[in-house]
């Protein structure tokens, strides 16, 4: 059975790269474009890991991983952070709000960002 991974990515060029390169690698891919959107995607799709931008539409990733802790625990969901945002603020507030991972989009080629989600799922 294929692993599910839910793509959280508001940017239609890396939805499209990313979609195709982990469909390439056998994994079924459900994508949400707007973070106030994912808690109904979780509860619908059920992936086995999500991986989160933080800059979104309406609800960004810092809210979208609270809500998440909030309504279904904190590890009811294997997360990874994909983002540009590299402070080590920031990558340090994601791992401690449930992140697995944090990947900075401009130090990963697509199929280098295959590679570590496979190591995570």
């Amino acid at each position: 059975m294929k692993k599910k991974i839910l793509l959280v990515e508001d940017d239609p060029f890396l939805v499209d790269i990313y979609s195709t390169k982990l469909k390439k690698a056998g994994f079924k891919i459900e994508v949400v474009r707007d973070g106030s959107l994912v808690l109904d995607k979780l509860k619908e799709v059920r992936p086995d890991l999500v991986v989160l931008d933080i800059v979104l539409p309406n609800f960004n990733g810092w809210e979208v991983l609270t809500k998440i802790q909030q309504k279904f625990g904190a590890n009811k969901f294997k997360i990874i952070i994909l983002s540009n945002l590299g402070q080590k603020s920031d990558i340090q507030r994601g791992l401690s709000l449930g992140a697995v991972k944090y990947l900075i989009k401009a130090r990963y080629t697509p199929s280098e960002i295959v590679e570590e989600i496979k190591k995570v799922i």
